[in-house]
């Protein structure tokens, strides 16, 4: 086990997002420290889909719901690099989703992510949070803007925090995710550049940047991340294959 095995969850292990939301409106997004499991997933991984040990992955789950005196335990999601944004409230059991969101307190909405963007949500008066997870597919089909209207708020409205994810300097894609992305909206070019080696430079936070801002929120926070060269904090799945995943949750806390 990892040096960490004895040790509880301390604020060291996680990011709190540096945004104004209300202080009823709790988020955070772990690190890869502060858990129990071994390499490759060393060491706080909560996803149970990527080969750890599932005792390990309920030790961490149990771990982070104490050392973030969570309200509930978070609503895990099958991710599909989809579109889908479910009511945390209203579902119960594994369920296929890339965002999830929530109108009262003591709900957990969680995604997580190792290289993709994971997106935070809030309303100004902290009664309407969402989280949504940003791979390239899910973020050029549209989650993002399902995120947005799920919480039926007007967009300019709406506070956005953009989690860690793999930087632009890291990310080489091919022809066809800046096809997907210009189909959708030409201006998209601005948040690619050639790659030396070969297909282009994309920068994942520049570009939920452009579809949240074409859903009227301009009040966006965070990005500056690189999962990938922050082997130390961060798991990347383009880095090391197998690997563990953070978490991203937000709720509302009772007042």
């Amino acid at each position: 086990m990892t040096s960490g095995m004895n040790r509880p969850l301390s604020p060291e292990h996680w990011i709190i997002p540096d945004w104004p939301a209300p202080e009823r409106v709790r988020a955070v997004t772990t690190t890869r420290r502060g858990g129990v499991s071994q390499d490759p997933w060393t060491s706080m991984n909560p996803a149970d889909h990527v080969g750890d040990d599932l005792d390990a992955v309920q030790a961490n789950r149990a771990r982070l719901e104490d050392g973030l005196q969570l309200p509930a335990s978070p609503l895990w999601l099958q991710q599909v690099h989809g579109t889908r944004v479910v009511d945390a409230a209203g579902t119960s059991g594994p369920v296929e989703a890339d965002g999830a969101f929530a109108g009262r307190t003591g709900v957990v909405c969680a995604v997580l992510t190792a290289d993709c963007l994971p997106v935070l949500l809030c309303d100004p008066n902290g009664t309407r949070v969402a989280a949504a997870h940003a791979g390239w597919r899910g973020l050029a089909a549209g989650v993002v803007e399902q995120a947005v209207a799920a919480l039926q708020v007007p967009g300019p409205e709406l506070l956005a925090w953009l989690g860690p994810a793999i930087g632009a300097e890291a990310y080489v894609v091919g022809d066809e995710v800046r096809t997907a992305f210009m189909k959708h909206d030409p201006g998209a070019r601005d948040a690619f550049r050639p790659a030396a080696s070969g297909g282009w430079h994309a920068d994942l936070y520049r570009l939920a940047r452009q579809r949240l801002a074409a859903c009227g929120v301009k009040a966006v926070h965070g990005g500056g991340f690189c999962t990938f060269t922050d082997d130390r904090r961060f798991y990347s799945y383009r880095r090391d294959g197998v690997t563990g995943r953070m978490a991203s949750l937000i709720w509302i806390e009772d007042e």
